[in-house]
């Protein structure tokens, strides 16, 4: 569809792919998110160490370091651009060591490193701002409502925990106001008339929200920029929101003003869009089950289409939505094939959330804002996606201490799995509790502080008490190495008396290499393993997932108001996590990457692949509240605009059957191969390597290569 703003945008996205080469060829690969940032002026700044290992720690010195970046961060206007502000720098990343030496946890460590644990100690936090909250008070309505507080609690400690936001806010307001007056300056010397006045309008939007609350959809945009630039650049927070109902009173009081037509909105979006592709929720229901989708949910997918580059949107799937913005989030996902948009399940999400003692109105307020996580914007701290247990190394631990106490059985390894499986999840909650009570000490969430209920009223950060609710996650990874080594000893070793137990541990030693140890892998492969209905494979998963999930339950705590709360995912650690484990049962060789999350291994059926992962997946979910994403494999030649209709039944099909997120790729095996050799070949070639999109070009050879191994497998 045509809009008069086409040339703008088309210009927009040739720049923000030259400023994704340019952080390629100066800064080099990024196997993460591909951030909106771009690269920052050589030596312009550099952190503010209190500690003598060269880092800083605490609140002073984050805020030190913060306003210090902010009074000197370069201002960022382009005349094509509706919004002005990109970020630049990861402070978060640009600290020597990311945990206070003064709070170590070494009495952790010993079985950190026996089960291969992501501890998620001092990690940048992953929960959820309330937008909301933020475009209805403006900067001027937080600064009162901080000094309101800061009358209120004057505890120890508090009044400076107060002053330091209120500096935040202050370093913000210094930077946009920098903007203001380069965009004026930049208007003086534009020639052309159209760019003049747009460079004026960013003034006078940037001008109207320095103080006051947005009224309109371009000053909301612009306020929302602001904020997700100034969190990204303190501690890379990336989560997003309910964005179409978010947005919606603005686009409609705008259309009732006459002030805003279609094409306007849609430049407008694919500009906020473009400025960094943060994890946003479009449909849905609301708090009481009505749908939440809107003209601008449309609009806002529209605008994705128009600039296309590395996106996060993902689409609500229940039983009261507009069936049409799945159709049209569909026809998007096949003609574009970038991976966008992707998809979550609202029934297992709420009745799964709801089994932890919440409502179904609060459980619907939890939403999909980033990489496989869910939050509740501005009400729980989760550390989701932080904290991670290898459940392939605990295997590999109980697998080798009976071969070493001689007591060799599929029954007897299970039980020192589970045994082992409890001990690591209690180290891995052990973690999060010394999270929790130290990391106000030692990264405090100053800006997320800002947009959470709790912490200003309480004067509390919100690691430390400040946040309603205390969702805390811990993941399992390698579920399908498990379960398909348990289905293949218990198959060929003990049923069909195919192998010995010596001859297996022996071809594991060799990593199945020579003819004797080859076939014996041949002979583990054929078992029928995970993913496959009904089969071996699946029967051990589900007991690895019960296991799991008591493991982790059995951590909660309701007088401290900690629940924790299992899920199956490994992000992009299948490859470190694969290093640490030598060749499994199921015939994988020594340390290759691990199974990805709570998929099957590929190559687990040889037809009808699609139904039976969807199948699979779903059978296999926690069913607390958090993911277990199925990552969806499509080939070109079937995702097609004539098959828009049969992938969204899938979809709704998967989630029917309990499944909760959706992650698609639609790739060309022949394009991504010539990809991998020659990344320049295809620089825009965007694929979602899990649950976020990356340019291919910004992906290591390694992480690229777990990308092609999954298409050419699947």
């Amino acid at each position: 569809m045509k809009n008069r703003f086409d040339d703008r945008m088309a210009r927009m996205r040739a720049k923000k792919l030259a400023q994704t080469e340019d952080k390629r060829q100066v800064e080099g690969l990024l196997d993460e998110d591909d951030y909106g940032r771009i690269v920052p002026p050589k030596g312009l700044w550099k952190t503010i160490p209190n500690s003598p290992d060269g880092s800083f720690y605490g609140y002073e010195a984050w805020t030190d370091n913060f306003c210090s970046l902010m009074d000197i961060h370069p201002v960022y206007v382009d005349p094509d651009d509706a919004f002005t502000g990109r970020w630049m720098y990861f402070m978060s990343k640009m600290r020597k060591n990311k945990w206070n030496p003064e709070y170590p946890y070494t009495h952790l460590e010993e079985n950190i490193k026996k089960y291969d644990i992501i501890c998620g100690i001092g990690d940048d936090a992953h929960f959820a701002p309330d937008y909301s909250m933020g475009v209805s008070l403006g900067w001027g309505g937080l600064i009162e409502k901080i000094e309101k507080w800061k009358k209120i609690n004057t505890g120890s400690g508090q009044t400076e925990f107060y002053n330091l936001h209120l500096r935040a806010i202050s370093s913000i307001q210094g930077w946009i106001n920098r903007h203001i007056e380069k965009s004026k300056e930049l208007a003086q010397k534009e020639t052309d008339p159209e760019r003049k006045e747009n460079l004026l309008e960013q003034a006078r939007v940037n001008e109207k929200i320095l103080f006051g609350a947005p009224t309109t959809l371009r000053e909301a945009c612009q306020w929302i920029i602001w904020y997700h630039l100034a969190s990204r650049t303190y501690n890379r927070d990336g989560a997003g929101g309910q964005i179409d109902s978010l947005l919606q009173p603005f686009y409609e009081n705008d259309l009732k003003n006459g002030i805003i037509d279609h094409d306007t909105a849609v430049y407008y979006l694919a500009c906020f869009l473009i400025n960094d592709p943060i994890y946003w929720q479009l449909g849905g229901p609301d708090k009481n089950g009505k749908d939440q989708t809107s003209e601008i949910s449309y609009i806002i997918l529209e605008a994705a289409d128009k600039i296309n580059t590395s996106l996060n949107i993902t689409i609500r799937v229940h039983d009261g939505m507009d069936e049409n913005l799945l159709r049209t989030a569909v026809g998007y996902l096949v003609k574009n094939k970038n991976g966008w948009p992707r998809f979550s399940g609202d029934q297992a999400l709420v009745e799964g959330f709801m089994k932890n003692g919440y409502s179904s109105g609060l459980a619907r307020e939890r939403i999909a804002v980033g990489c496989n996580w869910m939050s509740l914007p501005g009400l729980e701290y989760t550390m989701n996606d932080l904290v991670k247990v290898n459940m392939a190394k605990v295997f590999e631990v109980a697998l080798y201490e009976n071969r070493n106490n001689g007591n060799i059985s599929s029954g007897a390894i299970w039980d020192s799995f589970t045994k082992h499986l409890k001990i690591a999840t209690h180290t891995a909650a052990e973690g999060i509790r010394h999270h929790l009570k130290y990391q106000k000490y030692n990264e405090p969430e100053l800006l997320l502080n800002l947009l959470s209920h709790g912490p200003m009223e309480k004067g509390l950060d919100a690691s430390d008490g400040g946040a309603e609710y205390y969702n805390l996650a811990i993941d399992g990874a390698g579920l399908a190495i498990v379960a398909d080594s348990f289905a293949a000893m218990e198959r060929h070793i003990e049923e069909n008396r195919e192998i010995s137990w010596e001859q297996l541990f022996k071809a594991l030693e060799a990593n199945f290499s020579g003819d004797e140890y080859e076939h014996v892998r041949r002979i583990l492969r054929k078992t029928d393993r995970f993913g496959k209905e009904n089969s071996c494979g699946e029967k051990w998963a589900l007991k690895v997932r019960d296991s799991f999930n008591d493991a982790v339950r059995s951590e909660s705590d309701s007088e401290k108001g900690h629940c924790f709360m299992p899920g199956f995912f490994s992000w992009a650690n299948t490859v470190a996590f694969g290093k640490a484990v030598g060749a499994t049962p199921d015939g994988r060789y020594a340390y290759t990457p691990i199974s990805h999350g709570a998929n099957p291994s590929p190559g687990f059926v040889s037809d009808g692949a699609s139904l039976s992962l969807a199948k699979a997946v779903a059978k296999i979910q926690p069913g607390y509240g958090n993911t277990a994403p199925m990552q969806w494999e499509l080939d070109p030649t079937f995702a097609m605009e004539g098959n828009a209709d049969i992938i969204a039944a899938i979809i709704k099909s998967h989630f029917k059957l309990g499944g909760t997120l959706i992650n698609v790729n639609i790739m060309d095996k022949e394009k991504v191969l010539e990809a991998h050799k020659d990344p320049n070949k295809y620089p825009d070639l965007v694929v979602r390597v899990t649950g976020f999109t990356a340019y291919f070009s910004m992906l290591s050879p390694e992480f690229r290569q777990l990308v092609v191994d999954r298409i050419l497998e699947s």
